[in-house]
């Protein structure tokens, strides 16, 4: 049994770690946040790093500290809970958003650039291109084993550096001469806290910690304290390189992305950035870096539900089966073009989010409260009430007078206007859980580290 990685072996993972979190997402929201945002960037860009990166590195340590699986920190709620937000987070990180949404983007930037003009044409191209891009997915998703070969050693240096050539070149000489976009955000913090919900990496750490904890046993490491140090220290390395990511992109959309014309959605805004800094050369280097960060995170995602499902039935119907199904599924949802998948996103994260940051906070403080499922089951069930109501209003289902009820409680009415309104919820169930513990013998069920 090995005691550890080698330093060599420790940042192949982590490039792995960075490559899975590195889609579409990462690239498209940062610099539409900073273009809104204007010259208040620096403080949605906080936001921003919030969620989409101080979260999901606590998610990968939360995972990591659970036994490397979601349902595993799901049962310390409850069994069924557990069952119900697992598979709605691998229908959110799969099927139904992020692996559509990594083939829509990839198209998206990599192919309709150099496309002519015309619904026809693009919704044709689409058609051939995830075509292609998802049965390249599938090949690849047949031996996940070889990720960190294939990644975390290759593909994602080279999209590091093509990246990065766009990045200095807009930072060296912006487009509007730095001088920032005309602010059109009133709340730039919680718009960025609210986007990091939209690059998905919260949820996917709460997936991509058993594929991890999978290639980490694979090199030898069968302890599971070592490879919960093992997993955290590569999602250091990955949320790190993200993090750089999110600045680089947002101060972009801030001091650029105001002068290069209307734009539809954030695949188009970084398109029309990457022609205006570095001409044809740029939308070259933008395509390939943007279908590696792509193909990467849809391996990822696409291997780590078929695994899911597999398992949640017992493996009755293969691997090779469920990834057969999810990869048609995507390809059927990646047509209806990223737009319309970008709006059908927003209810279920919202929705999501809230409860993932609950359980993964509890999770990582579970000693604190010697792990009584009171605190567990109360911190979600406050999370979640509001949680779920502001998912149905993101769907169009608004419930007036409930919202003008909970807006009279103290510090809620703030709260919710910048969607943040589960925090307080939240706590209360908490605390109430400790005292429902405290007080019944009988509900101090416990789980350990």
């Amino acid at each position: 049994m090995k005691q550890g990685l080698s330093l060599k072996e420790l940042w192949a993972v982590g490039l792995m770690t960075f490559a899975l979190f590195m889609g579409a997402g990462n690239i498209i929201f940062p610099p539409t946040l900073g273009h809104d945002a204007g010259p208040a960037m620096w403080t949605a860009v906080l936001g921003f790093l919030i969620t989409g990166v101080g979260l999901p590195l606590l998610g990968v340590a939360a995972v990591a500290s659970a036994g490397g699986n979601v349902r595993l920190m799901g049962n310390r709620v409850n069994p069924v809970f557990s069952v119900i937000f697992s598979v709605l987070t691998y229908l959110a990180i799969g099927p139904l958003l992020a692996i559509p949404r990594t083939g829509a983007v990839a198209f998206e930037i990599g192919i309709a650039p150099f496309l002519p003009k015309g619904y026809t044409t693009s919704a044709i191209g689409l058609f051939i291109y995830s075509i292609v891009f998802f049965a390249l997915t599938f090949w690849l998703c047949l031996n996940p084993g070889k990720l960190v070969d294939r990644f975390g050693k290759i593909l994602t240096p080279i999209m590091i550096i093509l990246l990065a050539i766009l990045l200095i070149r807009g930072a060296l000489a912006p487009l509007a001469g730095g001088e920032f976009a005309p602010p059109t955000l009133e709340n730039p913090f919680s718009k960025g806290f609210l986007e990091g919900y939209n690059t998905m990496d919260t949820l996917a750490a709460l997936v991509f910690g058993i594929v991890i904890a999978s290639i980490v046993r694979e090199r030898g490491i069968t302890d599971q304290k070592m490879q919960a140090k093992i997993i955290i220290k590569s999602g250091i390395i990955a949320v790190t390189g993200l993090g750089l990511l999110y600045v680089g992109l947002t101060y972009l959309g801030a001091t650029s992305g105001h002068v290069v014309g209307p734009y539809e959605n954030g695949g188009q805004l970084i398109t029309l950035l990457a022609k205006q800094l570095l001409g044809d050369t740029g939308l070259i280097l933008l395509s390939l870096a943007i279908t590696f960060a792509c193909l990467t995170t849809a391996v990822g995602l696409v291997s780590s539900s078929s695994e899911f499902f597999s398992y949640l039935t017992g493996n009755r119907l293969s691997y090779r089966l469920v990834l057969s199904v999810l990869i048609l599924f995507s390809l059927v949802i990646t047509n209806f073009g990223l737009s319309t998948i970008l709006k059908i996103s927003v209810p279920l994260l919202v929705t999501l989010y809230p409860i993932a940051i609950v359980l993964i906070g509890l999770t990582l403080t579970n000693s604190l409260f010697q792990g009584h499922k009171a605190v567990y089951t109360g911190g979600v069930m406050g999370a979640a009430v509001i949680s779920i109501l502001d998912g149905l209003a993101a769907a169009g289902l608004k419930f007036p007078a409930v919202t003008e009820a909970l807006s009279q409680l103290p510090l809620m009415n703030g709260l919710m206007a910048q969607g943040l309104g589960w925090i307080i919820p939240a706590i209360i169930g908490i605390l109430v859980g400790g005292m429902i513990s405290a007080m019944a013998p009988s509900s101090r069920k416990t789980v350990t580290e």
